[in-house]
């Protein structure tokens, strides 16, 4: 690529400044990435609703004494899956199938949290998450363009996680009740809001064309979450 290519590539579609890459080539990434997360958010909200407009699944979910077992095999399911991902992320179509069982395994926790909330509460956190994602998403873009580097948020990011982990864990022992829920809810959507503008940030900047597994899971994966947590704040008011 020649010298007067790359320029082209800064002056005319660049998604951010000094961009050395293919506009093009990366564009296509960031679509196909978002059209699989397209799918699994897809097949969440299809997965999700049967338990809340299916009164057997619903009813399974809050009476049925062997529903902790089913949500603690999709857990397990589920740090196995990523733990096999990161060995066959580029591996085609291993990591489809992969990915595919990934997406179930969140869809079971989903589809458990949304049991013990209406549906008109369930439709609200839907369409609040969809908002939040779309405008940080916008906002990502505007600000990279524009020559911002969100990769500073990384180690604060981490160390709320660990926060929330600790309060996850103190909840478990010494229940705080509704109140204590809503904070730690409240903080929860906080740090999946960095996440997602992080995350897309790195989907711009960063990820090799062979990392779109990887991106499609850390994106849908802040968007699930963040979900789960504006539908514990609505649940809990």
């Amino acid at each position: 690529m020649g010298k007067g290519d790359i320029e082209a590539g800064i002056h005319h579609g660049g998604l951010y400044p000094s961009m050395i890459e293919s506009p093009e080539l990366r564009w296509g990434f960031i679509r196909k990435v978002y059209a699989i997360v397209s799918i699994q958010l897809l097949f969440t909200a299809g997965f999700a609703s049967l338990f809340v407009f299916f009164p057997p699944a619903r009813d399974f979910v809050r009476y049925n004494n062997y529903r902790i077992v089913v949500l603690i095999v999709a857990v397990i399911f589920t740090f196995i899956v990523l733990f096999a991902l990161s060995k066959y992320y580029d591996k085609h179509p291993v990591n489809l199938i992969l990915l595919s069982i990934y997406t179930l395994c969140m869809s079971v926790t989903v589809g458990f949290v949304c049991a013990f909330a209406k549906a008109l509460i369930v439709l609200e956190a839907a369409l609040l998450t969809g908002v939040v994602v779309l405008s940080l998403t916008l906002y990502t873009f505007w600000g990279v363009k524009r020559g911002k580097d969100f990769s500073f948020l990384g180690p604060f990011l981490f160390a709320s996680l660990m926060v929330l982990l600790l309060f996850a864990l103190i909840q478990m022992f010494f229940p705080l009740g509704p109140i204590g829920r809503m904070v730690y809810a409240g903080l929860g959507a906080l740090v999946m809001c960095g996440f997602i503008v992080y995350d897309t940030c790195d989907l711009i900047k960063r990820y090799s064309y062979d990392d779109y597994v990887w991106a499609a899971i850390a994106i849908y994966g802040d968007i699930i979450n963040l979900f789960i947590y504006i539908l514990t704040i609505l649940n809990d008011l």
